[in-house]
């Protein structure tokens, strides 16, 4: 490869490596183009699997600033998922493929500013997906409101209940002043023009 190609390769992989969410390094030896295009097909648009030369992609990885943890893996035939997306889809679907396609090996991964095992990213496959999480936090939150106005929409009820109260133990023992009383409908009366203008 001639010296401009090679700084041009570097320089594209140094891009990849700064605009990229994650990049997770596999071994495909034995896997066949269809194969490899089969996976990157599955990948989406979320990732680009691109098959690299390891001294290139050393040089680019030291000049992202990728540590060196993750650059002692380049090794052997190597290709790499840079992932701009959800970083767990990716880890997906390069597990999935692994276990239909024994040859493809995943051997580690450098995920936000940190370089990963094979067996973390493994275990980042078996979270949920972003939108999954994000679906639930939402059901959380609604619930949380509804909780909370069903709270909010009992408070009046229950300090009419409390005044009614008051009055009748004030007139079993004979007292007359109405001061109590009205004091407590008092608390309740705002809640309950709110709801009136509500409504």
């Amino acid at each position: 490869m001639a010296r401009a190609d090679k700084s041009a390769a570097v320089a594209e992989l140094k891009s990849e490596f700064e605009s990229s969410n994650g990049a997770v390094l596999t071994e495909y030896r034995g896997l066949t183009v269809a194969q490899l295009s089969e996976l990157r097909n599955n990948l989406g648009a979320n990732a680009r699997f691109a098959v690299v030369k390891n001294t290139l992609t050393k040089i680019a990885a030291g000049d992202a600033g990728v540590d060196e943890e993750f650059r002692q893996l380049l090794e052997g035939p190597s290709a790499i998922a840079f992932v701009k997306g959800d970083v767990v889809e990716a880890a997906k679907g390069l597990r999935d493929f692994a276990k239909v396609h024994p040859l493809l090996v995943i051997k580690g991964g450098f995920i936000d500013g940190k370089s990963m095992s094979s067996a973390e990213i493994n275990k980042l496959a078996d979270l949920e997906s972003r939108e999954v999480l994000l679906a639930k936090l939402a059901g959380a939150m609604k619930a949380t409101m509804a909780n909370a106005a069903a709270t909010f929409n009992a408070l009046p009820t229950q300090m009419a209940l409390l005044a009614d109260a008051l009055r009748a133990k004030r007139e079993e023992s004979g007292e007359t002043s109405e001061a109590p009383v009205a004091a407590a409908e008092e608390a309740a009366a705002p809640t309950e023009e709110i709801q009136a203008d509500e409504a």
